[in-house]
């Protein structure tokens, strides 16, 4: 009698487990969904922020637009965590830096990018291995 009952406490905490386990995969989004896989873009211009956070760090650049008035662009890449395991350090990309950005337009036309590779004023090239051939 008492493995039944064992085995009856078990089962809500084994449902309730497997709710809270498939919870995070409701939230991750291929990029597919928010860039154009067809097509690449680069900028270039100089860093204003770069926010290492997870999932998704975030690179603010502002960039000459047309007639010469600055636009502010915003890169996506994968999280923190991930990037620094790539070889990335806050170091390499200080405020005011100049960096030229390679990767995939927005759908919706906003300057936005996901961010595949930037290269820094010394010529060192650091990849993200969030594009399309990665």
């Amino acid at each position: 009698m008492a493995t039944m009952m064992n085995k009856l406490r078990a089962a809500p905490v084994a449902g309730l487990a497997a709710v809270l386990i498939a919870i995070p995969a409701f939230g991750h989004h291929s990029i597919a969904l928010q860039y154009d896989m067809t097509r690449e873009i680069t900028i270039s211009g100089r860093i204003v922020e770069m926010e290492w956070r997870n999932p998704h760090s975030w690179l603010s650049v502002e960039v000459e637009g047309e007639a010469g008035r600055p636009e502010m662009w915003r890169v996506e890449f994968g999280g923190a965590n991930s990037l620094y395991r790539r070889g990335w350090r806050q170091d390499d990309l200080p405020v005011g830096a100049a960096v030229t950005i390679h990767g995939l337009p927005s759908r919706d036309g906003s300057r936005q990018i996901e961010g595949d590779e930037v290269t820094l004023e010394d010529g060192r090239s650091l990849f993200s291995g969030s594009g399309p051939n990665q």
